[in-house]
């Protein structure tokens, strides 16, 4: 069994003074405010208080997944989410791209692949099997970074479906 406590784990790319490093309760302000761009960014809107909340319980439990705090000399420009579950289909622990965000000005220089060599690295240590993200295929920004770390899109013809049973406050 592998243990879930996250290290602290930092994935740098020190001739741009970029990293990724592992979010602390102390940055779920942090977080919350570039969930907040990231969400504007889509049109949408984010309920703050459910963003806190949502944030506090995946720190608080590391088996859940975890959060990195991106960051270019020293300043926050973006965030990554893994998720992580159970898949029969792997049979073992699936790894799930929730969210990556990187403000716009600091796109296409790296900050994105920092934050996922970090995400891999994390993923690996706990021994997941997989690792999936949902993106939309117009998305060639995103499309290029997440093919850097092997993640292609599926040879099937699977849709995700969901049905939400508590809808999170409108924004």
């Amino acid at each position: 069994m592998h243990d879930t406590k996250p290290e602290a784990l930092v994935a740098d790319t020190p001739a741009a003074n970029r990293r990724a490093r592992l979010a602390v309760p102390a940055d779920v302000t942090t977080l919350v405010s570039l969930m907040r761009e990231f969400y504007a960014e889509s049109g949408f809107g984010l309920d703050e208080t459910w963003a806190t909340a949502a944030f506090n319980q995946l720190i608080g439990d590391p088996g859940r997944g975890a959060a990195w705090i991106i960051e270019e000399r020293g300043q926050p420009v973006g965030h990554l989410v893994l998720s992580v579950r159970f898949a029969m289909e792997f049979g073992g622990l699936l790894a799930y791209v929730d969210d990556l965000f990187v403000r716009p000005e600091h796109r296409g220089k790296g900050a994105a692949g920092a934050a996922l060599d970090a995400l891999v690295a994390e993923c690996r240590r706990r021994g997941c099997r997989a690792i999936e993200v949902e993106v939309a295929p117009g998305n060639l920004p995103a499309l290029a970074a997440y093919r850097r770390i092997g993640l292609l899109p599926g040879d099937d013809e699977r849709q995700h479906l969901r049905v939400l049973l508590t809808a999170p406050s409108p924004g």
